[in-house]
């Protein structure tokens, strides 16, 4: 019987951060959570990250992934997919879709509108949560990337935070 999606792991953003941290794992938080971090009001049920591509990063965040019991997220079996969670595999694709025994993390390798990790990295914002440095997309490169993919879930997130950047200016 499958499960239901209420009995899938909660949303552990502390727990996904740490898993990160402990293996060193070279990202930027993008998305709702970074620009939460940053103000944006509304409250988001994943993570969404942007990781550097390097080989070395790719062993470290696979390594991260099988100790967070990473499959892959499918809206017909949402409790997961499993899969070869190796770098070689991660490496092979722009975008996966992971559900965790943490909760819901998509990566996104090349997100809309950018260029990567070394793009997004240039602007990110760094902050401590949970007890270890992070950094975070500013909220001029979210909103470069929700304009860019032009999603409708995207274009009322975008006028909040251009008035939150206006507001910072003022």
């Amino acid at each position: 019987m499958r499960p239901d999606v209420s009995d899938l792991a909660p949303f552990d953003p502390e727990r996904l951060i740490r898993a990160l941290a402990e293996h060193e794992v070279r990202y930027v938080l993008i998305g709702a959570l970074a620009a939460r971090l940053q103000g944006f009001p509304r409250v988001t049920a994943d993570a969404d990250i942007t990781p550097a591509r390097d080989g070395a990063n790719l062993e470290r965040l696979a390594s991260a992934l099988r100790d967070l019991d990473a499959k892959v997220f499918s809206g017909s079996v949402p409790e997961g997919l499993s899969f070869d969670c190796s770098a070689q595999a991660l490496a092979r694709a722009e975008m996966w879709n992971l559900v965790t025994s943490a909760g819901r993390l998509d990566l996104a390798f090349t997100p809309a509108g950018t260029e990567g990790y070394d793009d997004l990295v240039r602007n990110a914002i760094e902050y401590e949560a949970f007890g270890v440095d992070l950094r975070a997309a500013s909220l001029a490169d979210i909103i470069r990337s929700k304009e860019t993919s032009d999603r409708p879930q995207d274009r009322q997130d975008v006028l909040v935070m251009r008035e939150m950047l206006r507001g910072s200016r003022g």
